[in-house]
């Protein structure tokens, strides 16, 4: 559905891709943070706020008829990198679960803080719906 760009003499990568080149009707996810449908934080682990932020994603990519495999780009914005390279084990169990595929074009930051006082993260993406 979309190609993986990859400079042959680059190192490949670890846990995303360097570019996606892709053709058909674009969607444009908000950042999503670790609250429900509610509005409210069910937990303040950040692995868990991983998770239900990346359901929230899902979630606003199904209004489009869009699934995981659109997703040419995300970018998270994190308030605590060292909690989160501690814990990318977990977090990567947390993608692999939801999300499947590393083949996005990624980019985490560290932020000093988020809207919501409670967030741990913030994601956003972009989809490509082929067609």
């Amino acid at each position: 559905m979309h190609k993986v760009l990859q400079p042959a003499h680059w190192a490949p990568p670890r846990g995303y891709v360097n570019g996606v080149a892709a053709k058909g009707t674009q969607v444009f996810v908000a950042g999503q943070i670790g609250w429900n449908a509610e509005c409210r934080f069910d937990s303040d682990d950040l692995v868990e706020q991983t998770r239900q932020a990346l359901l929230n994603v899902i979630a606003v990519l199904a209004e489009a008829g869009a699934t995981p495999d659109h997703i040419v780009r995300m970018t998270w914005y994190l308030t605590d990198r060292a909690e989160y390279l501690s814990r990318a084990k977990e977090i990567g169990s947390v993608f692999r679960d939801t999300i499947g595929s590393y083949a996005i074009a990624m980019t985490a930051v560290q932020v000093a803080a988020l809207i919501e006082s409670r967030a741990k993260v913030e994601i956003e993406v972009t989809a490509v719906i082929p067609g």
